[in-house]
């Protein structure tokens, strides 16, 4: 019996299909869910989520979120996903350097702490891109 795997972002659902198995990077350490995983709800963190089905795996970068397991439905809330396969290294590098410098900016000016946060999180996630694609 297959997992049915959902993972959504603020923009969008980015996935939504069956899958054998997910390697989740969690604050406790990567955790394999296989179908029949107890239920759980953990913190999601920045790295490389694994998915596998017919036998391959199949990367894909995430920010930080949350992971919930119900019965054989994994569902991941995350603040950024990205399929590996579709980073480009060299947009990702001009999107990092935009939010660092916006982020230093708006530091200097006293920016809201919610805008702060959203270009940190551009950043991070700009960087984890970059060090799951060069692997």
């Amino acid at each position: 019996m297959p997992l049915h795997l959902e993972i959504v972002t603020p923009e969008k659902r980015v996935f939504s299909e069956s899958v054998e198995h997910v390697v989740v990077p969690t604050a406790a350490g990567e955790i394999d869910i296989l179908p029949g995983h107890i239920p759980l709800l953990s913190i999601l963190e920045p790295g490389e989520l694994k998915i596998g089905r017919a036998g391959k795996l199949e990367g894909m970068a995430v920010d930080r979120g949350f992971v919930q397991i119900r019965g054989d439905n994994v569902q991941i809330l995350a603040e950024g996903a990205i399929d590996v396969t579709a980073i480009d290294l060299s947009a990702v590098e001009a999107s990092r350097i935009a939010a660092q410098k916006a982020l230093e900016e708006a530091k200097k000016r006293g920016e809201d702490p919610a805008v702060i946060e959203e270009l940190e999180t551009k950043a991070r996630f700009a960087v984890i891109q970059q060090i799951i694609k060069k692997k």
